[in-house]
């Protein structure tokens, strides 16, 4: 069987309930796609999930995956795949948004992982030590970090029973030797479960949008072996520059550029010596707990190295 007839058939699965539609319609759109417009199989198929979606009145967490599988944290590493996960819950966070009942930290012996439980599914509420089983989540992914999704078609049971929990936490300590595009004061997407950056005005998924400001940095540490990139959300942004979201805002309408924030954080933080404390996401560290260090500073030599990065 072909790649996209497998597709395909797993798209028709999906709506079967849904819509009447034939195998071969959907394999016909994959097919145009593909071979006609050279788009991958894989953004294919999200576009003629899409259009099915829409057809269909439905949203994507509405539509139950085919064959879900039973995985560990470690497996995630792809978005849109249905899985079964046996997680303990590590921490719960206050949701940013009406939408969302619940949002936290899940993990295993394997590692941690970000979930959204959203308010339309209904579930029951998950505690946080709790260990359970969850069947039919769907991942997702923004920015190299992966997660999973709660949804009406998900299943929880909880299990009388403890979970050893894997340490994905990682140490970084050394010069902070750059700051990445995307640092800043930075405008974020405003719609309800969505906080992608704004590049140029638009959202990668909703387009057009005012945006929403907010303020972090993407640094790179240098330990003196290794680079590793750290990312430092609005409060680690604040603390560690002592720029308030607020005050960054200010600058930017008085200079009418946005940038202007960049360069004085620049200014405050690069060739400081740190030690940061948090979860890795793909190639990031998240900076949860930050020390400054004393440490031998050569401004030049320390942007020198920057620059050939």
């Amino acid at each position: 069987m072909s790649d996209v007839r497998q597709h395909a058939e797993d798209i028709h699965e999906q709506f079967s309930d849904h819509l009447d539609v034939d195998v071969e319609d959907v394999e016909g759109r994959l097919t145009t796609l593909v071979d006609e417009y050279k788009v991958p199989i894989d953004e294919a198929r999200r576009s003629v999930t899409n259009h099915y979606l829409d057809e269909a009145g439905l949203e994507r967490d509405d539509l139950a995956g085919s064959a879900s599988q039973e995985a560990s944290v470690e497996d995630v590493d792809e978005p849109e795949q249905w899985i079964d996960l046996t997680a303990k819950v590590i921490e719960l966070w206050e949701p940013r948004s009406d939408s969302i009942a619940q949002v936290g930290l899940l993990g295993d012996p394997t590692g941690t992982i970000k979930f959204t439980k959203w308010a339309k599914s209904d579930l029951p509420t998950l505690e946080e030590g709790g260990v359970y089983r969850l069947r039919n989540v769907v991942t997702d992914e923004y920015q190299g970090r992966y997660s999973v999704k709660l949804n009406s078609t998900t299943v929880i049971e909880e299990l009388d029973e403890d979970l050893e929990v894997g340490n994905d936490t990682s140490e970084v300590e050394g010069a902070l030797v750059d700051m990445q595009s995307g640092s800043g004061l930075i405008k974020r997407c405003p719609h309800e479960g969505c906080t992608r950056v704004l590049q140029n005005g638009r959202c990668s998924e909703h387009g057009e949008v005012e945006g929403e400001f907010d303020l972090r940095i993407k640094g790179v540490v240098d330990d003196g072996i290794d680079a590793h990139e750290v990312i430092f959300d609005k409060e680690a942004t604040e603390a560690l520059t002592g720029i308030s979201l607020e005050e960054a805002k200010e600058m930017a309408m008085d200079a009418l550029d946005t940038t202007v924030v960049a360069d004085e954080i620049a200014e405050k933080i690069l060739g400081t010596y740190y030690r940061v404390e948090g979860p890795t996401f793909g190639r990031y560290v998240l900076a949860d707990e930050v020390e400054e260090l004393d440490g031998p500073v050569d401004g030049e030599e320390l942007l020198i190295k920057a620059r050939s990065m």
